[in-house]
Order: C-alpha cells, then sequence, then structure tokens
C-alpha cells in the first residue's frame, strides 16, 4: 500500500517529535548523527550486558572437561565431557574468520584439531589459553607457499582495561585470529580446562 504524501509528512513530523524528546531538543546538523550513535551504542550495550547476566549459570567448581570443540560459523565454543556437551559460549573470531588459516597476519582463525597446550595468566587480554597451531600438516602447507605459518594462536578474553565491554565485543569479528570470550567465560573457560585438552576447530 502506498503512503500518500500528507501521511508522509505527518509519519515525518512525529518522527522528528520523537527524536527531539530523545536526543533533548530540536535536531542539529552537526551533532545528531553523534547524539544517535552514542544513544544507540548505549542502548545496545545495556541490553547485551543484562542479557548476558540474566542467562549466565556458572558451572561447578568440580567440573572438568576433555574436550572443545569450536564451530566457525556458528560462532560457539562448546565444551564437553565423555562425549557429552556440557556447556555452549557465544565467541568472536579473527578479522578475516571464513577459511582455513594459511599464514601469518591473514587474520583468520584456524581450522583442524589441536591441544591446549599452555597458559598464560599475565596476556594483555585477561587470561589465555594457548592453542597448539600450527600443527605439522599447518608448516608443510605454509613451507610449500615460503610463507611462514603464523602463531600464538589463544582462546583469551578481551583486552585487559576492557572487559566491562562484556558481551558486546561479540558485535564483529576483531582478534588477530584467536577465540575470544568474555572475562567471565574465559575464566570459567580457564578454570575446567587442563592442559593437554584436545580443541577441534571446524568451518
Amino acid at each position: 500500500m502506498r503512503i500518500g504524501n500528507q501521511e508522509r509528512w505527518t509519519q515525518m513530523r512525529s518522527l522528528r517529535g520523537l527524536r527531539a524528546c530523545i536526543l533533548g531538543g530540536p535536531p542539529k546538523p552537526h551533532n545528531v548523527n553523534r547524539k544517535i550513535v552514542l544513544v544507540s551504542t548505549a542502548i545496545c550495550a545495556l541490553a547485551l550486558y543484562f542479557y548476558a547476566h540474566h542467562n549466565w549459570h556458572p558451572l561447578s567448581p568440580r567440573t572438568t572437561i576433555d574436550r572443545i570443540v569450536v564451530e566457525k560459523s556458528a560462532r560457539k565454543l562448546s565444551i564437553l565431557r565423555d562425549g557429552k556437551q556440557i556447556k555452549t559460549y557465544r565467541v568472536a573470531l579473527g578479522r578475516n574468520p571464513f577459511g582455513p588459516k594459511r599464514e601469518e597476519g591473514d587474520m583468520k582463525t584456524p581450522q583442524g584439531t589441536y591441544k591446549i597446550d599452555s597458559r598464560n595468566a599475565q596476556s594483555s587480554f585477561h587470561l589465555a589459553l594457548h592453542i597448539s597451531y600450527p600443527s605439522d600438516e599447518d608448516n608443510k602447507r605454509a613451507t610449500a607457499r615460503s610463507v611462514p605459518a603464523g602463531s600464538d594462536i589463544m582462546i583469551h578474553g578481551i583486552r585487559n582495561g576492557l572487559g566491562w565491554i562484556g558481551a558486546f565485543h561479540r558485535w564483529k569479528d576483531w582478534t588477530v585470529g584467536c577465540i575470544a570470550l568474555t572475562d567471565e567465560e574465559i575464566e570459567e573457560l580457564w578454570r575446567v580446562t587442563p592442559d593437554g585438552t584436545t580443541i577441534e576447530i571446524r568451518p
């Protein structure tokens, strides 16, 4: 159904009035866009914060796992014990997430089966579990192309000092190839994941 000129004009005036109420007065060309961005960002951040905390169910202190499965396309990290899925987290990935990692600097999160082989409590990102990338096969492929395979792929939290962002960090993929959780989530994963745990990263 087409909207007549009079109806369209009425809707525009109503929207202007609503915008004036929200932003505090008539719009000014030089600051309306900035105010809209700030208000929208604040609303989204608050919504994500309350959603994440309302739905947070901590694991038992006695919980340990033996496998991690990451599904890149779904942005999910699941933890398992004896084949049984215990919990799933939403994650952010490398800034160029699709496809396997081929070389250093390609901003991709690897694909394949690896181990959690070490951890760093002093990381510049809140806690870091190191993934054993590159494997021998990864190195062979990179060598065949005369490029470095890359290294230092981690599961980690948010950059130190920015933990208040919480679930809002998942707004987009932002790492250089790592797998990112909220600080609360990485603290839990750190606690339940022994060194040597298998991690499978799927497309």
